[in-house]
């Protein structure tokens, strides 16, 4: 290309520069403006975008034994209390029991729903209370579908109003009725009314209850219908704990109630001569039936009206007790020296009687 070539290319590319003007550069940090501006309205849309929560399934059995757990709990509690106040007046604390429950109940929810901690038997069973309104959806944070945050303290506070509350008022009501005998007034219209509206009341919560049981028994969710309505849901504290229940109180129960059956059983037909008998070399105090009061009759403990004497051991008794023992033992023996009696014969005389053990 020789030099009057570049001399024409220069002159149209500044008279093309002149005609369009100058154009400055872009800054090097303007790549980081554009990656700033656009990561942030990305990250809204995704947060915005409502997604479907990761179906978990919550085991029903944890959730009734977390119940029980909780009622046990409250049980141990309240016979603790109990004998605090044994020493007082009978039926004291029998007036006040509405107001003990509810106490009870009040400090487990105190010390476990308000500050954010299971009950005990929810702790037992690895559950926890979820806010089911506000459960994490699935995003880059969620990885087992269990989190989420906790009740809010509307929650909190309205789970104490229903269950605590609600249920001391409830229990007071119908113990006032009862009192008054609202069912059975005819002359007050009025009572007899609240107390149909009582009854009424408590057979559509009793209704709502059992729905509630069988869809609780269908889904595994809401085991209550404070829960239902509240949007409290349980679900597991921790996904790498399992269910861990010891066989090992309820063995020994079973081999408990097993052995005292089978002693209720075994007693009435064991012969008790035989067991005295049996017995009596593994006595401390051999001497015992000797040293006992030699008037008295050994088997009904009172003077002998009629006294006769075993023989060949000569101990007193009363005629009807030894004579009803030899009837119905074949081969009796002797209350004080375990000796079998071969006949009996009045005390002070000399006719002896062999006793018939037919």
């Amino acid at each position: 290309m020789d030099k009057g070539t570049l001399a024409a290319t220069s002159s149209s590319s500044s008279a093309s520069s002149s005609h369009t003007g100058n154009v400055d550069p872009p800054p090097e940090i303007a790549w980081t403006d554009a990656y700033h501006r656009l990561f942030h309205r990305w990250k809204s849309l995704r947060e915005s975008s409502q997604w479907p929560p990761i179906p978990i399934s919550i085991s029903k059995v944890n959730q009734f034994d977390a119940a029980r757990l909780d009622v046990e709990m409250s049980a141990m509690l309240k016979e603790q209390l109990v004998k605090v106040f044994s020493l007082l007046k009978p039926g004291f604390l029998f007036q006040y029991e509405a107001e003990l429950d509810a106490f009870l109940e009040f400090l487990i929810w105190r010390f476990s729903i308000w500050v954010d901690k299971p009950t005990p038997g929810n702790a037992l069973m690895n559950l926890r209370y979820r806010d089911e309104r506000r459960a994490t959806s699935v995003g880059q944070e969620v990885r087992t579908g269990l989190e989420g945050t906790g009740l809010s303290v509307s929650q909190k506070l309205w789970y104490c109003i229903g269950s605590v509350g609600g249920q001391y008022i409830w229990a007071r009501l119908q113990s006032f009725s009862a009192f008054r005998r609202w069912g059975d007034s005819e002359q007050r219209p009025l009572a007899r009314r609240i107390w149909v509206l009582i009854q009424r009341i408590e057979g559509i919560y009793k209704a709502a209850a059992l729905s509630n049981l069988l869809l609780f028994l269908y889904s595994g969710r809401y085991r209550t219908l404070i829960e239902r309505i509240l949007k409290a849901r349980l679900v597991y504290g921790s996904p790498n704990m399992n269910r861990a229940v010891s066989f090992e109180y309820m063995n020994r129960q079973l081999v408990w109630n097993e052995f005292s059956e089978m002693l209720l059983l075994l007693l009435p037909l064991l012969n008790s001569s035989s067991i005295k008998k049996f017995l009596l070399p593994f006595s401390k105090d051999k001497s015992s039936g000797s040293s006992s009061n030699e008037s008295e009759c050994p088997i009904c403990h009172a003077n002998p009206t009629i006294a006769f004497v075993a023989l060949p051991c000569q101990h007193r008794y009363c005629y009807y007790c030894l004579r009803t023992r030899c009837t119905s033992v074949s081969s009796y023996r002797c209350s004080r020296c375990n000796e079998p009696v071969v006949a009996i014969q009045r005390h002070g005389s000399t006719e002896t009687k062999t006793p018939s053990f037919s």
